[in-house]
């Protein structure tokens, strides 16, 4: 698994601070930006969440770069519709090189990651066997419609890539860029970083919290599982573990901040 920063709004906090200041005050859009001292931001930052006013951290955002996982994940994380994403196309892409993600539980039981390491070997095989049957298959009913051979083949091997892709399994391995704003972020951090959420997205959702974290401290203060600042609200559904999860995000923060 690889999460990257690729880009974000310059100066985020001022950025936010800039719009509250213009929400509280009589500022003009020529001078917003003002006398916009660090201790200033701050405050703005602070009687934001005090007010909890969030619309102002949406003009902030955050692009990241995320490699290495499944398709699980990507069905898991566009359930969060405020952002915007771009994947690597299965029907563009052929995957020659058939990569996949293990699950914990699979890894640490060999008997069960043999089993798995099989059946997506199979899965590959199936997948490029169906690819080339379709291709040829296609090739050759465009070329009995006239087109030249290189082009029969060139639009036949999309047409295969687009069908194969239906007997990939869900471990497929795929990529993405994906793009939030701060207010988005705070969401995702509340419910992916919770221990209920699926390891993947928790993995994920941890490491970009370690990214953004240097760069809005302010923002990002509270952020993570919502019992980090109150009683669990998974109710009966509560992992148990509060104290755990607190100590756990407090050393993530200060790891972030120090290295960041």
């Amino acid at each position: 698994m690889l999460v990257q920063l690729i880009a974000h709004t310059n100066d985020p906090e001022k950025t936010i601070a800039a719009a509250a200041k213009l929400c509280y005050s009589d500022a003009h859009i020529e001078t917003l930006l003002d006398g916009l001292t660090p201790e200033k931001t701050t405050a703005f930052l602070q009687k934001l969440s005090d007010l909890g006013h969030a619309s102002p951290i949406e003009h902030a955002s955050f692009t990241f770069g995320i490699e290495g996982v499944s398709r699980t994940f990507l069905a898991q994380v566009t359930r969060h519709r405020i952002a915007s994403f771009s994947v690597q196309s299965q029907r563009y892409v052929r995957l020659e090189d058939f990569r996949y993600v293990i699950p914990p539980e699979i890894e640490c039981i060999p008997e069960a990651k043999a089993q798995f390491i099989r059946s997506m070997n199979d899965d590959a095989q199936k997948y490029l066997e169906l690819v080339h049957t379709l291709e040829d298959a296609h090739t050759a009913r465009l070329m009995a419609q006239g087109l030249p051979e290189k082009a029969a083949r060139a639009k036949a091997s999309k047409q295969a890539n687009e069908d194969a892709r239906f007997v990939l399994p869900n471990a497929c391995e795929t990529k993405m860029v994906m793009t939030m704003n701060c207010r988005s972020l705070q969401n995702f951090f509340n419910l992916r970083c919770c221990n209920r959420a699926q390891w993947e997205i928790r993995a994920v959702a941890d490491e970009m919290l370690r990214l953004v974290l240097p760069l809005a401290p302010h923002v990002f203060a509270y952020a993570g599982p919502r019992c980090l600042t109150g009683a669990c609200p998974e109710a009966h559904m509560c992992c148990g573990k509060q104290a755990e999860v607190r100590q756990k995000y407090e050393q993530l923060k200060s790891e972030a901040l120090k290295n960041g």
